[in-house]
């Protein structure tokens, strides 16, 4: 067994044992076929009989579709089992079961970025490159190429996103139009920004975003690619370039001094939550997260909130525009048939429509394109979305097999500039010891 699954296995095991596995039902076989009804199906029926496992996460893209269910096995005649899980139980619930051959969950969500090197590598994932280009109709053309790169490992289509995520700027506009600032467009007007609203005798912070050493990664990153900086390039740690150290410095300043008590131990949840609170001018995140600060019942600011296309750096604007959460396909399941034509049917331009008017931003091109398919987002938002929708970068944290450790090492530098220490020997540290994680990933 490979040392990350050992490490995975490890925590929680038992716990995830006890939840049982899904039993397989139903035979198939390893070749695509005709979909489903409006796909070009063979019989009205083409699954009759069939039972399929879904596993989700506990995720309202799970949520969004779990209603759509009945019109799906209505269609096919297939029966949809589902379970879901918080992130890091399903994490650790499909490690189990892949690492024992399991044949079920025949589906599944996944985290293309988290996991989605590691699955793949271990094989047990279905490459789908064959079923998208089966089917004309299904319009595979149609997603993103961000996403769908965010999706692919070694030039093979690991999953089909399902949740897209671009990083944008949040601001409060009632502050920004009372002190005469216009909306930052760059990284040198958002600091001037910040500085002018940071007022923390009368609890008003300048700016916030993730300081855990590991959740802001993924944060962080869009201050690298916007400064023409990025965690590795062929193959070799890149943290310690003078355009990295620049970006790093730069987040780390805001935080340290415009940021509000406590920052170091805030992840998203924390961050967005002082921001909903009125007490912080400026808030960067992924823009998945707005109904945070935009719904009455959990933000004091719901109709102050200000959307905006993350500031430009020395390289321009270059936000992380990735795909969050994506369908998979067990590569040991028994319905392989069965298994695509609920991926196919769930990231079809029909269902992305009805899930994405729930609030799940998905990366098909022509439902942004339809008024309908921006209904559930605030109507300033899209915009933003669109924009950074068009280019960005397709990963938001190093793109490696051991992904936690070298989320770990990176964000010491900021940690580490954070307290006080050099920033530029934290940042030889972290690149030596990203580098080690990039060799020994290798020989995995």
């Amino acid at each position: 067994m490979k040392t990350s699954v050992k490490r995975l296995l490890g925590v929680g095991l038992t716990t995830v044992m006890a939840t049982g596995m899904l039993a397989a039902c139903g035979g198939g076989n390893n070749a695509p076929s005709g979909g489903a009804q409006g796909q070009g199906a063979p019989a009205a029926k083409p699954f009759q009989g069939k039972t399929l496992t879904l596993v989700t996460a506990n995720h309202p893209w799970g949520e969004a579709i779990k209603p759509l269910l009945p019109k799906f096995e209505e269609q096919t005649g297939m029966k949809v089992e589902v379970q879901s899980f918080f992130e890091d139980q399903l994490t650790q619930k499909l490690t189990v079961q892949f690492t024992t051959g399991s044949t079920t969950p025949d589906v599944f969500m996944y985290r293309p970025l988290q996991e989605g090197q590691l699955f793949y590598k271990n094989g047990w994932v279905q490459p789908l490159d064959d079923y998208v280009s089966k089917d004309p109709s299904y319009d595979f053309g149609d997603f993103t190429k961000a996403a769908v790169s965010s999706t692919t490992v070694d030039k093979k289509l690991a999953g089909v996103p399902i949740i897209t995520e671009q990083e944008i700027l949040y601001y409060r506009k009632d502050l920004l139009q009372k002190a005469g600032i216009a909306v930052p467009k760059t990284m040198d007007e958002l600091v001037a920004a910040v500085k002018k609203l940071h007022d923390p005798k009368n609890e008003m912070y300048g700016f916030v975003a993730r300081g855990q050493r590991s959740p802001l990664i993924t944060q962080v990153s869009s201050f690298l690619y916007s400064e023409g900086a990025d965690f590795m390039k062929d193959g070799k740690a890149t943290v310690n370039t003078p355009e990295a150290i620049k970006a790093f410095s730069t987040y780390a300043d805001l935080l340290k001094n415009y940021g509000p008590p406590g920052v170091l131990n805030m992840s998203w949840p924390q961050a967005i939550g002082i921001f909903a609170q009125g007490k912080v001018a400026f808030y960067t995140d992924a823009n998945s997260i707005y109904q945070n600060a935009t719904d009455p019942s959990k933000s004091t600011i719901a109709d102050k909130v200000g959307f905006a296309v993350f500031p430009s750096g020395s390289a321009g604007s270059k936000p992380y525009n990735i795909t969050s959460w994506g369908l998979a396909m067990n590569s040991k399941s028994a319905n392989k048939d069965a298994a695509w034509e609920f991926i196919k049917w769930a990231t079809s331009k029909e269902i992305v429509l009805q899930t994405q008017q729930k609030g799940n931003p998905g990366a098909r091109m022509s439902v942004w394109d339809k008024p309908e398919g921006t209904t559930g987002f605030p109507a300033d938002l899209v915009p933003v979305i669109k924009e950074s929708s068009k280019g960005g970068v397709d990963h938001d944290r190093p793109t490696v097999i051991s992904v936690g450790e070298a989320r770990d090492a990176v964000g010491a530098i900021v940690l580490k500039a954070m307290t006080g220490e050099d920033i530029k020997a934290a940042a030889e540290q972290a690149n030596k010891e990203l580098q080690a994680i990039i060799d020994k990933d290798k020989s995995k």
